[in-house]
C-alpha cells in the first residue's frame, strides 16, 4: 500500500490519544527531579499530536501521519527512559530492561 487512508490515519490518531492518556497517569511525582523532564516530553508529544490533527484537517495525511510518528517516538523514548510508568504494557509501548 502506498497511501495513507483516512481509516489508517484515524486508527493511529486514536492509538496515540490513548497512549497520551496512559502516560499522563504515569507521570513522576511533582517533587521528583524527573517531573520537569517528563513535562517537557509531554509538551513535545502533545504538540506533535495537535500538529497531526491540524494536518489531517487540511487534508495533508502525509504530514499528519509523520507528526503522529514523531509523537509516538517521544512517547516510547520517555517510557524507555522511565519518565512514564505504563506498567507492563509492552503492546502499546516499547519497554526495555
Amino acid at each position: 500500500m502506498r497511501e495513507i487512508t483516512e481509516e489508517k490515519l484515524n486508527n493511529y490518531i486514536e492509538k496515540t490519544r490513548e497512549a497520551i492518556e496512559i502516560i499522563k497517569k504515569g507521570m513522576p511525582p511533582r517533587r521528583s527531579l524527573l517531573y520537569d523532564i517528563a513535562k517537557d516530553f509531554l509538551t513535545m508529544i502533545e504538540s506533535y499530536y495537535k500538529d497531526a490533527l491540524a494536518f489531517k484537517e487540511k487534508g495533508d495525511y502525509i504530514n499528519a501521519f509523520a507528526s503522529l510518528n514523531y509523537a509516538y517516538g517521544w512517547i516510547d523514548a520517555g517510557v524507555r527512559l522511565g519518565l512514564f510508568d505504563v506498567g507492563d504494557d509492552d503492546v502499546r509501548f516499547t519497554l526495555a530492561k
